[in-house]
């Protein structure tokens, strides 16, 4: 092998010495014919032959150097991703990352033991493998009267709940007040066989009057199973929702649990972002940076489609613990192709708020035991403490007034919504001393009035009273009732950056536009809040070279 490899070296030599060599005759006859100035005609044709002639050894030379001589083919090896081949154990690693409902884990443990209620034929552990899956993230259950999506499965030992340890699965249902009789088959550490209860109540996350109140439609629901007292002591590992007792399910739910050692203060969650064309990725940056200063521990973001600069944006802060990215589909036969599923979105406003009904309470439980207050906010509001500085601060001179004029927790603790509008700075003018590219920072007119009390109002919701929310308040409680405690607007208000008003609101506001104010409260953080995102930026590459 060594001889023919030699012999490869000695001809690919050659082949360059004879390139050379022509390379050098055409050169002198070239010279030569430059000095017949007297036949121009011979000038001009020995011109073309001699540039033919080149050519025609230059793609020679190209040929020959560009492929490897045919005996060194035989040992050499192309270049493939073998690091991609991965083990199944990997793979359902990555697969349950990736779809956090799927109880993966307890499954491997017990695919291959018979599980079962009384018989083989009789509610048998269903394997992940024989699921039907809906949009990617949800899991169905078709029965005799409507068709479920199931998204997500929680366990709730809140005191105050008065049904005891309840297992609640959040999902959609075709069918308005269901009346189909379902069980909860769930399913323990250490058990071969389900413990199976009726469900115990469809609870329905939406007003009828708000629209959409129709058989066919699929409606938000939060389905609750009550877990025998014996099982008290235990947390389902899983769950699935079946028409029949002995039905072989077609979901599967892993129960969450989330309860750290220590609760943290403040959550944010942020509904289905639906940005695909618009590059909101620098007002993103300034709006989580500015919400971390005043005291957000972390913001939970649901994702739908969005700019790939939105995505850079996000999987940055994701990367260093500061957000969660949970991606989303629309269930059932609503569009998730991208671009047409926004243009659903805004044709269809009802099917909308319903659906951003689910990525807000899935938020709620996946936290309920991890934070003493969650707020439900859009990436173009901010709750601003007035008075102080941090939402700590706020939230401990609010819980003294809330006290003193009733004595009992509240289910929540509201801000009024005044409009900081986009073409009030345009009247006034930009502020030098500050970055065009800081919106809040430079918008800092907003409408002398606010929004009538209780209208589009946002609030710190208290987990262990809230059941069900809606995007501006709860919509069902535990204990007392929902009720709500409206902070001065001395101490807080929902500053709200927007280019118009609200639909409904569009005869009121001209008269917010004419009747506008200078706020400057954001400014206390104006230092912090500009060295922040300049650096994040900078580091994310959205500054051209300086």
């Amino acid at each position: 092998m060594a001889a023919f490899i030699g012999i490869g070296v000695l001809r690919h030599m050659l082949y360059r010495l004879i390139f050379w060599a022509a390379i050098l005759l055409c050169l002198a006859q070239l010279l030569l014919t430059l000095w017949r100035s007297d036949r121009p005609m011979a000038m001009k044709s020995s011109n073309i032959n001699t540039r033919m002639i080149l050519q025609n050894m230059i793609d020679f030379h190209i040929a020959r150097t560009t492929t490897p001589p045919y005996e060194s083919l035989l040992t050499v090896e192309p270049w493939v991703d073998k690091l991609s081949v991965q083990s199944e154990q990997l793979i359902m690693d990555q697969v349950q990352k990736r779809l956090p409902n799927l109880p993966v884990t307890y499954w491997n443990q017990n695919k291959n033991k018979a599980m079962y209620y009384k018989n083989e034929s009789c509610a048998k552990f269903p394997s992940i493998y024989e699921l039907e899956f809906n949009n990617v993230y949800w899991q169905s259950l078709q029965t005799s009267n409507g068709s479920f999506h199931l998204y997500s499965a929680y366990y709730d030992v809140r005191k105050l709940s008065r049904i005891g340890p309840a297992v609640r699965i959040l999902g959609m249902i075709n069918r308005i007040e269901p009346t189909v009789k379902t069980h909860c088959q769930f399913w323990f550490d250490d058990h071969r066989q389900p413990v199976i209860v009726k469900i115990m109540e469809y609870k329905y996350i939406w007003y009828k009057k708000w629209g959409n109140y129709k058989q066919g439609i699929f409606q938000p629901y939060l389905i609750a199973c009550q877990i025998p007292k014996s099982y008290h002591h235990a947390v389902p590992a899983s769950v699935s929702l079946v028409e029949n007792v002995c039905d072989k399910a077609t979901n599967n739910l892993r129960v969450v649990y989330n309860r750290p050692a220590v609760k943290k203060g403040f959550a944010v969650c942020v509904k289905g972002l639906d940005f695909l064309y618009e590059d909101l990725s620098v007002r993103l940056v300034e709006w989580i940076e500015l919400l971390h200063i005043l005291g957000a521990d972390k913001i939970f973001f649901y994702q739908l489609q969005v700019h790939p600069n939105i995505s850079k944006v996000l999987n940055h802060y994701e990367s260093v613990g500061r957000v969660h990215v949970t991606p989303l589909t629309l269930p059932g036969g609503q569009p998730n192709v991208p671009g047409f599923q926004h243009l659903y979105l805004t044709k269809k406003v009802n099917h909308k708020r319903q659906n951003e009904l689910i990525p807000y309470n899935d938020c709620l439980y996946r936290n309920l035991y991890s934070y003493d207050y969650i707020a439900l906010l859009d990436i173009d509001e901010v709750i601003m403490p007035i008075r102080t500085r941090t939402w700590k601060e706020l939230m401990e001179t609010v819980m003294v007034k809330a006290l003193a004029a009733r004595n009992e927790t509240r289910a929540s603790y509201n801000v009024r919504n005044v409009y900081f509008l986009d073409d009030l700075i345009h009247t006034h003018g930009w502020f030098k001393t500050i970055p065009k590219y800081m919106h809040m920072l430079q918008h800092v007119y907003r409408s002398k009035n606010y929004t009538k009390p209780n209208q589009y109002v946002k609030c710190f919701h208290n987990p262990e009273r809230a059941l069900t929310l809606h995007n501006h308040f709860p919509l069902a409680c535990l204990s007392q009732g929902c009720t709500s405690y409206a902070m001065d607007t001395a101490d807080a208000h929902l500053q709200h950056y927007r280019a118009d008003c609200v639909k409904t609101l569009k005869k009121t506001c001209t008269e917010f536009r004419q009747n506008s104010v200078i706020d400057t409260t954001i400014w206390r953080y104006k230092r912090d809040l500009i060295s922040r995102v300049s650096n994040t930026l900078s580091s994310l590459g959205f500054f051209p070279a300086i």
